[in-house]
């Protein structure tokens, strides 16, 4: 994850860096310095929000803050310029140019904090930003507010709410972040209407969303539908496919595009993985374990069996390439859409480490904490929607990987047990694999292996 310079005359211009696994735009969310500061080398002087995380940046250069490029709200490509700094000893050569070469040279992609081979000052301040942004030739609306709301320009009409007579609006929309006055704005969502949920009032992203339920909460004004495209009709609401949607729709779409996947399914009695987990629960209450990190234990198990099914096909090299570790994808629904943190070597940890990280990681995911780097690289993914309710499905598999196993809810249903009939807690198994890395035979076989260890739990004990 390398960063990129400019240099114009004795300033220098760091631009925008990758800042995952080719993602081609961040969001600004917080500048942590305004023009005039003094910088460091790695000092964090902004917080953006990817399609994926909302990280600092780090400058690796040092001297005083020239420009900014880009107010808090602002979507910035990558490789555009994002701050501008000059140097404090007059020389000719700005402060910190040495130091970010040898980085670059030796690789050590230090552009996120928690990366690279260090970084200096990472106190997170909370300051009102004096921004001063660079001229950019963009199109965008001369009166719209830098800061992502939506007041008016100067001497204009104060913000809608404020003053307002009617009893339904507040004086003043508590919001903080750009980010949800920018989706409050693209979907039409008056702020001073809502009741934020968030701490002291304060609006969050999931209020926003929830009004877009409610009949008022509809846009204002539709634009003119583009030539070639669907009309938008009276009352539509326009969901911009932006962020973690583009990167959902954009991956999803060159799974089914270059994967030949095939689903397979299997009803499970999973009455004995229960009355296990209750027991394991029993005797460990200080540390329990979810029928999700059973499931993944089980999970692990079977990819030592079948290892074709840990593995990715390198189309360029025409070759198949199974991991030596099992790095296990778990999917999570989030308020940002769906998200698949990874556990890397999966395989080492015991089952109550895997409940305990499954734990960590999947709150940290829902809460748009955990860095880029723990939001890919996966080699297996573990599906379970079941917590919609739901029974079955034919996932698309997360793509570079080879499979994903899905599972449904857990219900009451009649099951023939030695031959007489009972109610047994039922769910469906169903695995989506990818048959250029192997057959039937394998998947099928990986596919009853989980199946016989939910029912017979034993087995898996006695595979390990």
């Amino acid at each position: 994850m390398g960063g990129g310079m400019t240099i114009v005359g004795r300033t220098q211009v760091f631009l925008l860096p990758d800042l995952g696994e080719g993602l081609s735009e961040a969001e600004i969310v917080e500048w942590r310095v305004a023009v005039g500061d003094v910088v460091t080398v790695d000092q964090s002087v902004v917080e953006v929000e990817t399609a994926k995380a909302v990280v600092d940046v780090p400058c690796p250069y040092a001297g005083r803050v020239v420009t900014l490029h880009g107010a808090a709200g602002e979507v910035r490509p990558v490789g555009q310029p994002l701050i501008t700094i000059a140097p404090l000893d007059g020389g000719d050569e700005p402060a910190g140019h040495a130091t970010y070469r040898e980085e670059e040279r030796a690789g050590s992609g230090n552009v996120l904090i928690g990366y690279g081979t260090g970084h200096g000052n990472t106190t997170r301040r909370r300051r009102r930003p004096r921004l001063a942004v660079a001229p950019e030739p963009a199109d965008a609306d001369p009166t719209a507010d830098p800061t992502g709301g939506t007041g008016a320009a100067a001497g204009g009409a104060p913000d809608a709410g404020a003053g307002s007579g009617d009893p339904a609006r507040s004086p003043a929309a508590l919001v903080i972040s750009p980010i949800v006055r920018r989706l409050a704005r693209e979907r039409g969502v008056d702020l001073a209407t809502l009741r934020g949920t968030g701490p002291g009032g304060v609006i969050r992203r999931a209020d926003v969303e929830a009004a877009l339920t409610v009949p008022a909460a509809r846009l204002a004004a539709v634009p003119d539908p583009q030539p070639g495209s669907a009309p938008v009709g009276d009352g539509d609401v326009i969901v911009p496919l932006t962020g973690v949607r583009k990167v959902i729709a954009d991956k999803l779409s060159r799974s089914r595009r270059e994967i030949p996947e095939v689903t397979i399914w299997v009803d499970v009695d999973a009455t004995g993985l229960l009355e296990t987990r209750a027991a394991i629960n029993a005797a460990t209450p200080d540390a329990p374990v979810s029928i999700l990190a059973l499931l993944a234990r089980i999970c692990l198990s079977g990819l030592r069996r079948f290892p074709q099914l840990n593995a990715r096909v390198d189309t360029e090299g025409q070759r198949i390439i199974q991991s030596a570790g099992v790095h296990l994808g778990i999917a999570a629904q989030t308020d940002r859409g769906l998200l698949v943190p990874v556990l890397r070597d999966a395989q080492r940890l015991t089952t109550a480490e895997l409940a305990a990280e499954l734990t960590v990681t999947t709150s940290a995911a829902r809460a748009g904490s955990l860095p880029p780097a723990r939001l890919t690289g996966g080699t297996f993914t573990l599906n379970n929607y079941g917590v919609f309710g739901v029974d079955g499905s034919t996932p698309i598999i997360n793509h570079p990987e080879a499979a994903l196993l899905g599972v449904g809810r857990i219900v009451d249903k009649p099951w023939v047990v030695d031959g007489q009939l009972a109610v047994r807690k039922v769910t469906q198994l169903s695995l989506t694999f990818d048959h250029r890395v192997c057959d039937g035979g394998v998947a099928g076989g990986f596919l009853r292996h989980v199946a016989d260890c939910v029912e017979r739990p034993a087995l898996l004990i006695a595979a390990v």
